[in-house]
């Protein structure tokens, strides 16, 4: 297959030509024909949502509605927790919620965002899982639910501190909305999903928009002077100095959520001693680590010179040499710190705050010491 061949079978988002406008520099992205940069760079890009605002397309993303055959919503929300470790029926009217579909063995499928919309909810699921995401719901949920994959709309995120300041001009109500808020908003006369979140670390939206409207609404938010287009590079370089998981990369089928560290997304409802402990795939090997711990964990790794440190390096509790005792599953420099970050997984033995550890990078060892996260402080508004 010819690269020409090749390019003309990635799909588009609704905001494809807009992105080539912009002189957008489009690369394959789970299928579809993306931008990784404009001419700004991925340094601005990355800097510039830190300081103001930035706008990014996310329309790749796959967005489906749960809707209850009873039509009541406690119906969806309890079929869902069939599937995820969340405790969904408690999500709020209006709000939403992280959660990971989990399989048999306890790893993760896929994560996604569930929001309670009234009458149903609202998923959000990554690009490269959404199929396997939509035929999962379907052959799972099929008796108590209706499931809609929403193919005619698109996603967009509004990130960084002046991202309230321009909704604001088209939303009245998004200054009201707190973190993790959701619903049916009109932004610049438009219907429109809402939400008051995103893949930063900073405060934001994110906005799904009929297809046919996304670029009038991307082209009037850009109006804004605060305003800049963001593409996939510098998207990767903020979730990552905001210590967040991307999915076939620091989590995925063979990660639980406790080796994860992502203990504070699952209820205590659905843990053991719980009102609604257990009932979703994998209850006994993820209740038994949250009980009695895992063996492995994910952590934060910090870079102690100057050369970043990427996936798929492996780690070492000493620059001897021997086994590796775990690996990086993302790395890479971190603007906003002007220094390597990384994340990976360590022997929970060997996971404390400050413990030096080594990365064999092009033959040398490099060493890094474990860190909190965020490795920048994130700003929701609460």
């Amino acid at each position: 297959m010819s690269v020409r061949d090749d390019k003309a079978s990635l799909k588009r988002t609704p905001l494809y030509d807009l992105h080539v406008s912009l002189g957008g520099k489009m690369v394959p992205f789970a299928g579809y024909d993306m931008p990784v940069q404009y001419p700004a760079g991925v340094l601005k890009e990355h800097l510039h949502t830190r300081n103001e605002a930035g706008l990014f397309d996310v329309s790749h993303m796959g967005q489906l509605a749960l809707r209850p055959k009873s039509g009541k919503v406690e119906d969806a929300a309890r079929a869902l927790e069939r599937l995820v470790p969340q405790d969904i029926a408690a999500i709020a009217p209006g709000r939403q919620r992280y959660a990971q579909f989990t399989n048999e063995n306890g790893g993760i499928l896929d994560d996604l965002m569930a929001a309670n919309f009234g009458d149903h909810l609202f998923l959000v699921v990554n690009a490269a899982c959404k199929a396997d995401d939509e035929a999962h719901l379907r052959a799972n949920l099929s008796d108590t639910c209706i499931i809609d994959s929403l193919e005619d709309r698109a996603l967009i995120a509004l990130q960084g501190p002046k991202a309230e300041s321009a909704l604001a001009k088209l939303c009245a109500e998004a200054p009201a909305m707190k973190f993790m808020d959701a619903g049916p908003y009109e932004v610049a006369g438009i219907k429109c999903f809402v939400s008051r979140s995103g893949y930063t670390g900073e405060d934001g939206f994110e906005i799904s928009v009929p297809a046919a409207d996304a670029e009038r609404l991307a082209r009037t938010l850009l109006e804004n002077s605060d305003v800049m287009p963001i593409g996939l590079g510098a998207r990767d370089s903020l979730r990552l100095e905001a210590g967040l998981c991307l999915y076939g990369h620091d989590i995925d089928t063979e990660t639980t959520p406790v080796e994860a560290a992502l203990e504070w997304s699952v209820q205590k409802s659905r843990r053991t001693g719980g009102a609604r402990a257990g009932g979703f795939p994998g209850a006994d090997k993820i209740l038994a680590h949250f009980d009695h711990g895992a063996s492995r964990r994910r952590v934060g790794l910090l870079a102690l010179g100057r050369a970043p440190v990427r996936e798929g390096a492996p780690l070492f509790a000493d620059d001897a040499g021997g086994d590796p005792i775990g690996r990086v599953t993302s790395g890479g420099f971190g603007p906003s710190l002007n220094a390597p970050v990384a994340m990976g997984y360590v022997p929970t033995r060997l996971s404390a705050l400050g413990t030096t550890l080594f990365a064999e990078v092009r033959g040398q060892f490099l060493p890094l010491t474990i860190a909190a996260m965020p490795f920048v402080k994130n700003t929701y508004k609460r």
